[in-house]
């Protein structure tokens, strides 16, 4: 993959205000906001992505990909510009081992550090024809009723205002368009911390959620030397804080837990987070909507807050293109609400249960020998790694009942005519897919071609698919309606998620 391109604002400084009308204003350049934006590039929407960074982050941060997360990251094209990153069967619920593996073509946890995840969907993102303005600092956002604007001001001082269809707020967990609307953000406060750090130049044993009689301590060192270390006193009360904490407190609170020193180490990145728990009252605000930590905040255990933001732009990009180029079906943006904000809570509630596993003292203890037996029964096993993973997500898409409706679209191998293909191949344009699995699809007059491909395709013998005559999927890979050679219900299930012709 060639280099991302260059993060800047395309406009020289005028010295004098400046306006910027575009179809959707994506402020945050995190991974959500880029996938996001490539999303409605991808269906010929103007997106603007505003950053207050001056180029794309440096930051360890999150660096595991869930099975959902990869699949989806299929669907675009995008998982060889990834490389080749390790797989690891192997995750946790709560710090208690859990083995990952489910039926699937990417099984278990992949290390991709974020700064190569960014740099992959910039790339995308912009060659695709999104605009990135770097060094922008959001001042006010205001729904028109008509259009939304947002007062900025750029790297120079400049003030900019955008104009828009929509704006999408995708800047994080301390998300300024959260605090400069004022969006009910209701849940629990932080009680307990972890302090994090990239370290050179120490020798310490590497742990994997290590329960000492003073607190829990990981660490693992990475090719290149670098040793990320992770701890948490127990008893410790989360601070309130301004910014990072020092390396300093870092490595006292590590000597505390572990009786090692690594004073003597250079930090490269320190951080913490902690246990608050939030979820927004609604996802969409008029014409203003969240996504990703914007929309939720979390503990980022196992990688679950980065993979629960990117799906959430994946549900929600599709859906944004069409009420704004006017095709969408009426409540079709709705929807992104009632999927996202259920998903978001159930996510929310898992990772409580996780933090109070993780950090909790002496007094979890009965509570994960009792869950660390339930683990080893096979259905309670995969019941939680589907749960992490993402690939328990199912949607109400209404119509007649059908085991795959609202589930994810199985990957599974199809033949169309000579061509072996995937049904990952079939969703790469970014439209909906008819396909016919038995014999053409039925027949429906109604299906707007500029919107829905239709294919018909061979299954092999034992799939999921078995016994299914057609499918209707949407954009973002789940099952709108499936079911036999008459097509009950299919014209419906057309009019509801992909409007008229």
């Amino acid at each position: 993959m060639a280099a991302a391109p260059r993060r800047d604002d395309p406009a020289p400084p005028t010295g004098s205000a400046r306006t910027v009308d575009t179809q959707v204003i994506v402020v945050g350049a995190g991974p959500v906001g880029l996938l996001l934006a490539g999303e409605l590039a991808l269906r010929g929407i103007r997106a603007t992505l505003v950053e207050r960074r001056h180029g794309p982050t440096t930051e360890s941060r999150a660096s595991t990909l869930h099975a959902r997360t990869m699949e989806l990251l299929d669907t675009r094209g995008l998982l060889a510009d990834l490389g080749d990153p390790p797989c690891e069967p192997r995750g946790h619920f709560g710090g208690i081992p859990l083995d990952l593996t489910l039926p699937g073509p990417y099984p278990g946890q992949w290390k991709v550090p974020q700064t190569r995840t960014e740099a992959v969907l910039e790339e995308w993102a912009l060659g695709l024809g999104a605009d990135l303005r770097c060094g922008h600092t959001l001042h006010a956002v205001h729904d028109r009723g008509t259009h939304v604007e947002a007062a900025a001001a750029d790297r120079h001082g400049t003030p900019v205002t955008l104009r828009a269809d929509f704006l999408v707020a995708c800047d994080g967990q301390d998300s300024t368009v959260r605090a400069l609307t004022g969006a009910d953000f209701p849940g629990v406060p932080a009680a307990r911390e972890l302090l994090r750090a990239d370290v050179e130049g120490i020798d310490i044993p590497n742990r994997r959620f290590e329960r000492l009689p003073g607190g829990l301590a990981v660490a693992a060192r990475n090719p290149a030397g670098v040793t990320r270390v992770m701890v948490h006193e127990f008893g410790a009360a989360a601070r309130e804080r301004a910014g990072a904490p020092h390396y300093d407190e870092v490595a006292a609170a590590w000597k505390r837990v572990t009786g090692e020193d690594i004073t003597g180490g250079t930090p490269l990145w320190v951080n913490h987070f902690d246990d608050e728990n939030r979820l927004l009252s609604r996802y969409r605000h008029g014409r203003v909507l969240f996504a990703g930590d914007a929309a939720h905040r979390q503990m980022p255990i196992g990688g679950q807050a980065l993979n629960l933001g990117l799906q959430d732009a994946h549900n929600l990009g599709w859906k944004l293109a069409a009420t704004v180029d006017g095709t969408a079906p009426a409540a079709l943006l709705d929807t992104y609400d009632a999927e996202r904000a259920a998903v978001g809570a159930a996510v929310l509630t898992n990772i409580r249960a996780q933090a109070l596993l993780l950090l909790g003292g002496p007094e979890v203890e009965p509570l994960r020998t009792v869950l660390a037996e339930l683990v080893a029964r096979e259905e309670v096993r995969a019941r939680l790694a589907a749960m992490i993973s993402g690939l328990d997500v199912r949607y109400d898409v209404g119509g007649p009942d059908h085991p795959l409706r609202g589930a994810r679209l199985p990957h599974v191998g199809l033949r169309t005519g000579d061509i072996v293909c995937t049904a990952a191949d079939l969703l790469r344009s970014g439209r909906g897919l008819l396909l016919g699995l038995d014999g053409p699809p039925p027949r429906v007059d109604a299906v707007p071609a500029d919107r829905v491909d239709t294919v018909a395709a061979r299954a092999a013998a034992g799939s999921p698919l078995d016994g299914t005559s057609a499918v209707l999927v949407r954009p973002d890979g789940y099952v709108a309606w499936a079911g036999g050679p008459d097509g009950d219900g299919l014209a419906e299930a057309v009019a509801r998620w992909f409007g008229s012709p």
